[in-house]
């Protein structure tokens, strides 16, 4: 019997492939570093729905359309629907399940769920169950902090440890083995981890730790180095939460070079005002459906490590002064041939 699991990591023996891949990002998104990436950058939004909630469940029905039909995959031939989002109860993922009209899983990683939907995808493909499945991440600015923290138009100063919830979705469609130019080879699959920060405003401070175990429980599992990988990618610890995760590590013993970047310090520039960087569902989520996915399809990444980290909090935990139990889940994924 093949072995498929070593310690927290998912070994696929018949790696699944990722058909294909799609980015829809706001506009904010669409003026920072990675904006040629993207699939589609919207010019406001609102996107002339009634409300924010309405405009990111849009957002998320025409990117997982985009990525069915990049992968020349029938929405009949669909097996499973993978969402998930910030919002109460996953609304943006659910209201849009309707529409897309398939079996449907809901996940809540937070912002850790991009990495979950793929892990679960490529589970479902590998053990025989689904032959086709899609997923999707994302996250609102205007929905996410009218939630969490403030309205938009309350026009509240933010804190430097503050992060700026990404306006953007990630789909992608898992398929059999063989096909495309992507294929996901290891999952590790990260514990919650609490250091007992309680600050909502601090969210890369919270999460650091849990991606740190994580990385750390996938070289031991795996028995490899980081030089095996192009990049290693967290997913949004931005400027504050990334320096205490290298440090973290480096206590370990584990040290990462150049190649260990944030993707909530990639989609945004020090002009754009975002205060210490990215976060949302849609942070790795966009970031690994467009600038990673292309790379590889491209031939100029081999083999990447994005390690995606949530804060697993509430409004309602935070105001009882519970403090942030947080989590991070890695996925491997390589060029195929």
């Amino acid at each position: 019997m093949t072995v498929k699991k070593n310690g927290q990591t998912l070994v696929f023996s018949n790696p699944p492939a990722v058909l294909a891949t799609a980015a829809v990002v706001g506009p904010k998104e669409g003026e920072g570093p990675l904006s040629g990436w993207f699939d589609v950058v919207k010019p406001d939004r609102l996107l002339g729905m009634k409300s924010w909630e309405r405009a990111e469940c849009k957002m998320v029905e025409e990117a997982v359309t985009l990525a069915l039909g990049k992968a020349k995959v029938a929405h009949k031939d669909l097996d499973f629907y993978l969402g998930g989002d910030l919002l109460h109860q996953i609304i943006t993922s659910s209201f849009a399940a309707r529409s897309i009209d398939v079996p449907f899983f809901g996940l809540y990683g937070a912002c850790a769920t991009i990495a979950e939907a793929l892990c679960l995808a490529a589970v479902l493909v590998d053990g025989g169950f689904a032959t086709h499945v899609a997923l999707a991440s994302s996250s609102h600015h205007d929905t996410a902090e009218r939630q969490f923290r403030f309205p938009t138009e309350f026009g509240v100063q933010r804190p430097v440890t503050a992060q700026y919830t990404v306006t953007a979705v990630g789909a992608a469609v898992v398929g059999p083995p063989g096909k495309g130019k992507m294929q996901i080879t290891h999952a590790t699959v990260g514990r919650v981890v609490d250091y007992g920060q309680k600050d909502p405003m601090d969210l890369g401070a919270a999460m650091a730790p849990a991606a740190a175990d994580t990385i750390l429980a996938h070289f031991q599992d795996t028995g490899r180095a980081p030089e095996s990988y192009d990049l290693i990618l967290t997913g949004d610890l931005a400027s504050v939460g990334h320096p205490l995760c290298v440090e973290l590590l480096r206590r370990a013993g584990l040290v990462l070079d150049g190649r260990f970047v944030d993707c909530g310090m990639m989609l945004y520039d020090e002009t754009q005002e975002t205060v210490a960087g990215g976060s949302g569902c849609g942070c790795s989520a966009s970031v690994f459906a467009g600038y990673l996915a292309r790379n590889l399809e491209q031939g100029k990444f081999r083999r990447i490590l994005l390690v995606a980290t949530g804060a697993l909090h509430s409004t309602t935990s935070a105001q009882q002064g519970e403090s942030i139990p947080c989590i991070a889940h890695a996925i491997v994924v390589e060029r195929s041939g």
